[in-house]
């Protein structure tokens, strides 16, 4: 049974880091397309980052170009979201997605406050 579980939200101050895990099961993330995409209150979900299902080719969304990284662990088959220097714009669900065959986390919350 294919599964994704996000994990790593929380509350940060702007300026801070937070890092997204998703640990797949039931498939290996190494041979998978897949994605971060994120959900602000009142607006459509968003893609923010996706990585290629062969070798570590990755795409951002222009807001968080240069802040945010996209990367896979194989050994513990979890794809990972490191966020650098926070801002209140990015307070949203963040939701893990492989690509193909399509799959959906639950998602994890992330806030921006001071």
């Amino acid at each position: 049974q294919v599964q994704l579980v996000e994990s790593g939200g929380g509350t940060v101050q702007p300026g801070g880091s937070l890092t997204l895990s998703c640990i797949a099961s039931g498939f290996t993330v190494i041979n998978s397309p897949m994605a971060w995409y994120r959900q602000a209150p009142g607006k459509e979900r968003e893609l923010v980052a996706n990585i290629a299902s062969i070798g570590t080719g990755t795409n951002y969304a222009n807001a968080v170009k240069g802040r945010f990284t996209i990367s896979r662990d194989n050994a513990k088959n979890t794809v990972n979201l490191q966020m650098n220097n926070l801002k209140p714009d990015d307070t949203a669900v963040y939701f893990c997605r492989r690509l193909y065959p399509d799959a959906w986390g639950q998602g994890t919350q992330v806030i921006v406050s001071s």
